[in-house]
């Protein structure tokens, strides 16, 4: 597509832009438990108008725009009062909860460099802990040591945590809670342990750091997690989550000013403007910021109290209704309104699709470690009108997917076949081959993915990231329009 030689009128963009969205999934009907989380038009107004008021503001220099330091810390102020700390907290607003892990991570890097130079530092972080900690690892030359955790619970193992620290251990990652199965690692021991050995604890707080609160003032039994237990000396929390403001807003806290030091970074090496960042972006809008104070203030107390009490009935409806559902099995109990749930009779991968074809988006998650295939979903203040139909429904598509053969076998041989071929092509042209048979001339992947995932399933780990990334690569790539 070039630039077009004569600009169009505003109607026509905006025409364009919103005939873009013909395949796009509609999430405001509430039947889409991933990527969005709603609470309803009139929050989703508030937030809209608060981020076009500050659309083109930069914050890249707060003396300039004194307004969105303002929004910066009352929004820190904010999350560290939610999350149990005190007035040496400090912290920053970013993009989202992989800018926060990044963040603390280089911040862990930094202050361990500081204390033993010279000495490569490692992590130790929970087979279920988020992803972001693995590319923190790639960006910043970090060595991760993955710890087991109870492949009942799926919840972090302290025991296998204190066997993995050794002196180069820099941090100590526990999540609240887990994205894959929505449990709370046991956050009081495992901060123990990184208090007894003068080492750093990171809470990954990105998914169920801001609900669970809430959850936690109307009796549900979570785990203590947050800044009151000794031993924690960062946390990650989203705001674009849980607190339904727009994308991307996060935040990233730590325990002291002491520790946050090294996170912010500081150039008079050039010839221009001063350059100092607190967080990894230089400039940036100011929208996320004023959308996020305003939904905050929007909400309140109240607001969010009620959101929590229809997510708990949610949470706690669906889990009866898996329970309830021959063939299937949870895996974990959720301490957040997240689940994910597995078969042992059919392929979750053609659940899956069966399940969009009757108008329910889920997400898939392959298997690794102890985490056999299964469903994720992840319910926000828009699904919960639909649990119950969803749970009228489940059965009905499992016995589906059973009448239909239940799904594809798992290619085993197929998969070894093509590991090898991918491994022994330096080229790299077979891997091409195999990603354009999937992905459609014009970018689009196909309706159905069963097999696609079932293959994925069973391929090395190293042969699954290469096709991922050769599949994203042929996503995005552009293509003439005629």
């Amino acid at each position: 597509m070039h630039i077009p030689s004569e600009g169009l009128s505003k109607s026509e963009v905006l025409r364009r832009v919103e005939a873009a969205r013909e395949h796009d999934w509609p999430w405001r009907e509430g039947k889409l438990f991933a990527y969005v989380f709603e609470a309803g038009p009139e929050v989703e107004e508030v937030g809209k108008q608060a981020y076009m008021a500050y659309l083109t503001e930069n914050g890249l220099d707060p003396t300039t725009f004194p307004s969105l330091l303002k929004f910066e810390n009352d929004l820190v102020d904010m999350a560290r009062r939610h999350l149990g700390g005190d007035e040496r907290v400090v912290g920053n607003f970013t993009s989202g909860g992989t800018e926060s892990i990044l963040l603390a991570v280089q911040t862990a890097r930094d202050w361990f460099r500081a204390r033993r130079p010279g000495v490569r530092p490692q992590m130790l972080v929970p087979i279920t802990a988020h992803a972001a900690f693995h590319k923190a690892a790639h960006y910043f030359d970090v060595d991760t040591v993955i710890v087991d955790v109870d492949p009942e619970t799926f919840r972090a193992d302290p025991a296998a945590m204190k066997a993995a620290i050794s002196d180069r251990t820099m941090l100590l990652v526990a999540s609240a809670c887990s994205y894959a199965h929505g449990v709370v690692d046991p956050v009081t021991e495992i901060a123990a342990l990184a208090k007894e050995r003068g080492l750093l604890c990171h809470v990954d707080g990105c998914m169920g750091g801001f609900m669970l609160p809430y959850f936690q003032r109307l009796g549900a039994a979570v785990p203590a997690f947050d800044f009151r237990v000794p031993g924690v000396t960062s946390m990650s929390m989203d705001f674009h989550k849980y607190g339904l403001c727009p994308k991307g807003a996060s935040v990233v806290l730590y325990a002291s000013e002491e520790l946050r030091k090294f996170q912010i970074y500081a150039c008079s090496e050039w010839t221009g403007y001063t350059m100092i960042n607190n967080t990894i972006q230089s400039s940036k809008s100011g929208g996320p910021l004023a959308a996020a104070w305003a939904v905050l203030n929007h909400l309140g107390e109240d607001g969010y109290t009620r959101i929590a009490k229809d997510l708990l009935a949610a949470r706690d409806a669906l889990v009866a209704g898996i329970d309830a559902t021959p063939g299937l099995r949870m895996l974990g109990r959720p301490d957040m309104s997240m689940v994910g749930f597995t078969s042992d009779e059919i392929s979750v991968f053609a659940l899956s699709d069966e399940l969009k074809a009757r108008g329910w988006h889920v997400q898939v998650q392959l298997a690794h470690g102890p985490s056999k295939e299964n469903i994720h979903m992840t319910i926000n203040p828009g699904n919960t009108r639909w649990i119950a139909d969803f749970v009228a429904e489940l059965p009905r598509a499992v016995e589906a997917v059973r009448a239909a053969g239940g799904g594809p076998t798992p290619p085993k041989e197929l998969a070894a076949l093509l590991a090898q071929q991918i491994e022994s092509d330096p080229s790299g042209e077979g891997l091409k081959n195999v990603v354009a048979s999937v992905v459609g001339s014009g970018g689009q992947v196909p309706g159905k993915m069963a097999e696609v995932n079932a293959l994925l399933n069973e391929l090395p780990r190293k042969v699954q990231e290469k096709m991922l990334v050769a599949f994203v690569g042929q996503m995005f790539t552009p293509r003439s329009e005629g």
